[in-house]
Formats: C-alpha cells, structure tokens, sequence
C-alpha cells in the first residue's frame, strides 16, 4: 500500500537544519552539502535577483519525517547552468510563446555530475521519486513555468527520470582518473614519447620562468589570499565583459563554513601571486572549479589549473579530477571524455516533441565525439 507523501517547496535553504540535509544527501560529494547551498543564498549568488530563486523541495511522510529533498530553482535566465539551452529559449520567443520562467534543479554554477535528488535509502524510491516528479509538474503550473531541468545528475536517477517520460540528454567533460600513479613520473609513463615530452616542454617551461606554487587548504588561507584570488576569478569575466557569477562574501563564506573540502593552488613569482585555481575535494575526488591570473605566462592555466591538482590526487590518493564543463585542450592532457546526463520535462506539447528530437539527433553525434575523442588521449595503447 502507498504511502502518503507531503511536499514543500522551501523559499530558503534555512528553512531546514543543516543536520537533516546533509544527512539525506548521505554523501561527501561537497556541492549539494547544505553549507555550500546556505553560502550562495547568503551571499545573494543564488536569489531572486540573481535569476536563481530557490524554492526547494523537501518530501515527507505522515510522521513529519523527511524522506527525500532536492535543490530547486526558478529561473528567469539560463545563465550559470552549463547545459545550454538558448536555442530553446530562441525557439520560444520567435514563436511568441515564453520560455522563461522555468524550473531547474541543479547546483548553481556547477557542472559536476553527483546527487540531485536524494531519498532516503529504506524508502520506496520509485514511488517517491513518481510523486516529486508528479508534484514538480504541477508546481511549474501554478509558477507557470515552462519546463523543469534536472542538470548534471548520476547516472543512476537519470536512468530513472527518463522512464518516467523526463527526456534524457547527454554531454560531454573531460576527467582525469588515478590508475595508481605513484607519483607524476608515472603518470606520464603511460604516455606516448611525444605526447610525454610535450607536457614535460609545458612544465619545464614554468620552472625556467621561476614560477612556484603553493598548496594551501581552506584553514589555511588568509583573507589577504583570498582577496588575491577573488582579483583573480574576477580578471576571468572582466577580460569576456562580463561581471563574475559569485562574490567575494562567497567565498569568505565556504571557508568558514566547509574548509576541508577546499584547495586553493597559488602562482607566485618573485614574492608576489599571479595566478590562482580553487578546487573542491572530498575523500574520493578532487572538483577544479575556479581560476584567474593578474599575468599571462605561457602555460601557466595548463599548470595551475591542471598538473598541480593532477600532482594533488596522486598525493593525497584521490581516485579522480573532476576539471568541469568544455575543454578539449585537455585530452591530449590526460583528461578523459566521459558522459554526462541531465533530464528535461516541457510542458508544451509541440515544444516537447521538437526538443526531443533534437536531443534524439544530439545523442547520436555525442556518442560518434566521444569515441573519436578517445583516440586522441595521449596513452600508450595496450
């Protein structure tokens, strides 16, 4: 017999103790943890202003227990998603029928696969997720809003959503994965002897032009440093004129909040900082997110943001570099092409229909590129 479920939909990631999240997300993963989430709406990152109005959803039961919760957005925009849909929006508004508002649950500015909706494990998991999909539709009425995005989730609940008629879509990221290295050395062993002495040419390069770099974990950072690299992570957007998504109390907030699972990698030639890159990391994983540099060096983005975090993981035993969305620059690095998901319910009927054969269309290339992409990793073959 079914049970019966009550569904809310929460104005602010206050509204539930931190304890009863992350509980229920049950993970290490760092980015649905309810400090990063508290971070971005205490900031103003993630709120109405921003285009990201939460309105998450929590599931319980008759017993006022929470059974399942799942970071929910509506949105005026399509900025900070990483799954890019204005062609969708385009087709909207030439056809005088609006896109916007429109659901969306992710982490936002966060292209990293993990858990986007979590349930909790001694529960009817297709039953709870039937009814957040039920409840979730019929929100996007009352907001009339046209659609609703899951982006970036496992495999696993993408598989699930797309049997209950939430078209799945497919993209692609590059990630590094730990095969036992020892240490870089041989990491780059398993490469090709052109491809081994190219990236020895990169690294080589930093060293003569006397550029260090320093490892610093969250604890560890001062305000002054993270005043540098804010400088940093803003020269990224200055220089596409544009203004960065996330501000300097963001920042400042996570390092009060979640310090262990921050890594910040600093340039530094003669005494000053040049350049910067900020990963997240759990006991599994180490997540590139965020970089910037006051001076341009040859190579310096392919080492700070890439080969010292590579150095990172091997060190530390982390199993995996997730380096975030777009960059073929790095296969010929390492990094390898790997899937990534995200589920989409249009309410419009014509809409859907268009949608889902361009996603149909869409699949069949991506899965052509990830093959193609495969051959250039710089691997010896087996």
């Amino acid at each position: 017999m079914s049970q019966k479920y009550t569904i809310e939909f929460l104005d602010s990631i206050t509204q539930v103790p931190a304890d009863d999240w992350n509980k229920l997300v049950h993970s290490e993963y760092p980015f649905l943890q309810h400090e990063l989430i508290y971070a971005l709406e205490k900031s103003g990152c993630a709120s109405a202003i921003s285009g990201w109005k939460p309105k998450h959803l929590l599931l319980k039961n008759d017993a006022g227990k929470i059974l399942a919760l799942m970071p929910l957005y509506l949105k005026n925009n399509s900025m900070g998603e990483y799954v890019f849909d204005w062609s969708w929006a385009d087709a909207y508004y030439q056809h005088g029928v609006e896109y916007y508002p429109k659901l969306v649950t992710s982490v936002p500015f966060t292209p990293s696969a993990g858990p986007r909706i979590c349930i909790d494990p001694n529960s009817n998991k297709q039953e709870i997720l039937a009814e957040i999909v039920n409840s979730v539709q019929q929100q996007a009425k009352i907001l009339q809003a046209s659609s609703w995005h899951i982006l970036f989730p496992e495999k696993d609940l993408s598989d699930s959503l797309a049997t209950l008629s939430l078209a799945q879509r497919q993209g692609c990221q590059y990630q590094w994965f730990n095969k036992s290295y020892i240490d870089f050395d041989s990491f780059l062993g398993s490469f090709t002897s052109r491809k081994r002495k190219n990236l020895k040419k990169e690294r080589n390069k930093i060293k003569e032009n006397n550029i260090e770099f320093e490892w610093l974990n969250g604890k560890e950072i001062s305000q002054e440093q993270w005043q540098i690299f804010y400088k940093f992570y803003q020269n990224t957007y200055l220089v596409r004129g544009r203004s960065a998504y996330l501000s300097l109390p963001f920042f400042l907030e996570i390092a009060r909040l979640m310090p262990e699972k921050i890594l910040l990698v600093l340039a530094k030639k003669d005494s000053s900082y040049i350049a910067g890159a900020l990963s997240f990391k759990d006991d599994n994983a180490l997540y590139g997110r965020f970089w910037g540099c006051d001076e341009e060096w040859q190579f310096l983005h392919f080492e700070t943001c890439y080969y010292q975090g590579i150095e990172y993981c091997i060190k530390h035993k982390l199993q995996k570099f997730d380096s975030g969305a777009q960059g073929e620059h790095k296969i010929q690095r390492g990094f390898e092409p790997v899937l990534t998901y995200s589920n989409h319910w249009i309410s419009h009927p014509q809409f859907s229909a268009a949608i889902n054969q361009f996603i149909e269309e869409e699949t069949d290339h991506l899965s052509q590129y990830q093959v193609l992409a495969e051959k250039h990793l710089p691997f010896k073959k087996i």
